[in-house]
């Protein structure tokens, strides 16, 4: 990536990985491009690779083994990062939304998980695992909250959030989680540490009637994408689709309630969770 800022090895194995192939392909007078081609991915996601955005797979690994005659670094390294403590199809998601400057996400029917409580989080991970021991229901929770630690910084990322109006009227976990749930995204609002916009029902059609959407925006790296379905994800790099994913976003903003309007439904519903549960 010309011009790329030096990479700091020691930060993640994913920088140390990056930097060595940055090095490799320099020493070798490659191009991103030239190097990426044989692979069939582009010269943005070698760059990516290079900064530790991406996630490096394992037969990248054993190519740039036998390109650069590293007597298996790659692959020993790689291998090394395989294990995470997420499911396989968010873990390149979720290990690059952790360096990201910026991230932008619309949410059609949860409550996006960095910003979900223990009980809330709880309600979802039964619901979809309604048979599993407590013990791997706590690892998954545990898992979700510490992602949320990225918001402990003051300023950094940048969060902006568009929920649907579901997101809100769903009751997951019942009454009292909800009023916890809403409270809390509502207090990270007034605390000025994300931006939340709701897209009420009376809106009808709007551009992403078909599912949740992430951007993540970097210092050194080029954006990337998520779309997640049913135990699936993808995570894209593609400008083109980037950028049509990109304007897909900012009609749900301009869809969405403002932020001071969204934050007092916001509120005024957690109070009618807060009231329902005091129902005798």
């Amino acid at each position: 990536m010309p011009g790329a800022k030096p990479l700091d090895p020691s930060s993640s194995p994913r920088a140390m990985l990056g930097a060595e192939l940055r090095h490799q392909r320099v020493q070798a007078q490659l191009t991103q491009g030239e190097l990426g081609r044989p692979l069939f991915v582009s010269g943005s996601f070698i760059g990516q690779l290079e900064s530790g955005t991406r996630r490096m797979q394992p037969e990248y690994a054993t190519y740039f083994d036998e390109t650069f005659k590293t007597n298996g670094f790659f692959a020993r390294n790689c291998e090394a990062l395989k294990k995470s403590k997420y499911p396989d199809h968010f873990a390149e998601a979720a290990e690059a939304e952790a360096i990201a400057t910026v991230i932008r996400q619309y949410a059609p029917l949860l409550i996006p998980g960095l910003l979900q409580t223990e009980g809330y989080a709880r309600a979802v991970f039964r619901a979809y695992n309604p048979t599993a021991v407590e013990d791997a229901i706590e690892e998954r929770i545990a898992a979700r909250l510490e992602r949320a630690d990225l918001l402990k910084h003051p300023t950094k990322p940048m969060v902006w959030t568009v929920l649907d109006e579901a997101v809100l009227r769903r009751p997951v976990g019942g009454p009292a989680v909800m009023a916890e749930a809403l409270r809390h995204v509502a207090r990270l609002v007034r605390k000025r540490r994300i931006i939340v916009q709701v897209i009420p029902f009376g809106e009808g059609a709007h551009a992403a009637l078909n599912g949740a959407l992430k951007l993540m925006a970097f210092e050194d790296a080029p954006a990337l994408a998520y779309l997640e379905a049913l135990s699936a994800g993808h995570l894209m790099d593609d400008p083109a689709s980037v950028t049509r994913h990109e304007l897909t976003y900012d009609l749900l903003r301009a869809t969405a309630l403002s932020p001071e309007a969204s934050l007092a439904l916001l509120e005024s519903v957690a109070e009618d969770y807060a009231h329902e549960e005091q129902k005798p």
